[in-house]
């Protein structure tokens, strides 16, 4: 197969590590433009994907790249083809291209760091309340930070720091969205926090949208897709990304491949859990995380674990972890607990043990009555199903018949 131009424009960038709206950027200070910048990402994007060449701007191009127009231009074939990237997964158009008329006066740092505070707060609301409960005020915060970020003008760093909170602001959005079971709006949303997070050349972040993502892909149907973006969320943030953040796109890999099935990606996943722990285990603290990872500890890898042994049938290795895990857990978190509790219902049941998984259901079914959350809903379909293999043992007939 042969590489055109577009290949070679993709490597020389990546090589660099830098960004389509990065390059865009450098394109434009190559070629002496300083107050408006014609090449924008989308621009790069359909250089990379063959899908228009640069022309002119090809000398410009290479000098910002540093190599001989020859390089970029130099025939190749391959044999394979090239592995997904996250750019892949950016929105063909950019939702968040400033307007050219710009009338809401100039932004500064005061309004950045009030909007990462309700990020913060929202993302705080989510470990009490349900997605339903949640969905409105997400939205209507998301869509007006896209709004002033799109209105306003402001210097480089504060415009970089608006797309973070912009990203961030997204991959709670969207995990919200998915949890009320809105899944083609959480999956804009992501998009569109992964696009505001690779312009801001944040990878730690990006990582983290693109394997939020990958976990709804995974959760819905879409289990190939899902372990290429967990694969490619994990490739993309990089080795110098912190600890915490390998151990959670880790795990997101983990899970993906479970999800993927057979005995090969249950390997992968067997592989990723343990590089989960290893990766934890170097967070000393001398390497500060964003403030949005503050969850992930050895509990929740613990969670993953057994969720992953439970799907590949392996109930003697899940309960003790499970048993462990919601021994310690705070009961004030309901449908966290209404979830790892649905996990250790079917792994009794795995374990030929339905009377404990019977009683497990009850707690299950009990917790998730007034929770607005799809994933506890779903899971408590599943847990049902899974019960009702036993439906001759008396403590099993109960509960099916409470749930009906």
């Amino acid at each position: 197969m042969s590489i055109g131009i577009g290949a070679h424009i993709k490597r020389e960038r990546e090589r660099l590590g830098w960004s389509q709206a990065r390059l865009a950027r450098e394109v434009c200070r190559a070629a002496g433009i300083a107050n408006a910048e014609p090449i924008t990402r989308h621009e790069v994007s359909r250089w990379e994907r063959d899908k228009r060449r640069p022309r002119e701007w090809l000398p410009f191009l290479a000098a910002a790249l540093g190599v001989p127009v020859e390089i970029l231009c130099a025939p190749q074939t391959t044999t394979d083809p090239p592995l997904p990237t996250l750019a892949d997964f950016l929105p063909a158009e950019d939702p968040l291209e400033p307007l050219s008329a710009r009338t809401g006066g100039r932004l500064g740092m005061g309004q950045v760091d009030d909007l990462q505070q309700r990020v913060h707060g929202l993302r705080l609301a989510d470990d009490f309340l349900a997605g339903g409960d949640l969905m409105r005020p997400a939205l209507r915060e998301l869509r007006k930070a896209v709004r002033i970020y799109r209105e306003h003008s402001y210097s480089e760093l504060t415009g970089r720091q608006m797309l973070v909170q912009i990203g961030e602001l997204a991959q709670i959005a969207g995990w919200i969205a998915s949890d009320a079971g809105q899944r083609e709006e959480a999956e804009r949303i992501y998009r569109l926090g992964l696009s505001a997070a690779t312009q801001a050349e944040d990878r730690t972040l990006a990582g983290n949208l693109a394997g939020s993502l990958a976990y709804q892909l995974s959760n819905t149907g879409r289990e190939v897709e899902g372990l290429t973006l967990a694969c490619a969320a994990l490739e993309g943030a990089g080795p110098d990304a912190p600890p915490k953040a390998r151990a959670l796109y880790f795990d997101r890999v983990a899970w993906a491949a479970t999800k993927a099935g057979g005995a090969e990606n249950a390997q992968i996943a067997m592989r990723a859990l343990g590089e989960a722990g290893e990766a934890l285990a170097e967070d000393s603290g001398g390497t500060e995380s964003p403030a949005w990872l503050y969850w992930v500890d050895a509990g929740e890898l613990q969670v993953m674990e057994s969720r992953v042994y439970t799907e590949l049938r392996r109930p003697l290795r899940a309960v003790p972890l499970l048993r462990e895990v919601l021994g310690q857990y705070d009961a004030t978190h309901t449908r966290e607990m209404a979830l790892y509790l649905s996990w250790l219902a079917v792994a009794y049941a795995d374990a030929n043990e339905p009377e404990e998984a019977a009683a497990t259901a009850e707690r299950v079914i009990s917790l998730s009555a007034d929770v607005a959350s799809e994933r506890t809903a779903e899971r408590v379909r599943v847990v049902m199903a899974r019960l009702a293999e036993y439906a001759d043992v008396p403590e099993v007939r109960a509960v099916l018949d409470s749930a009906a």
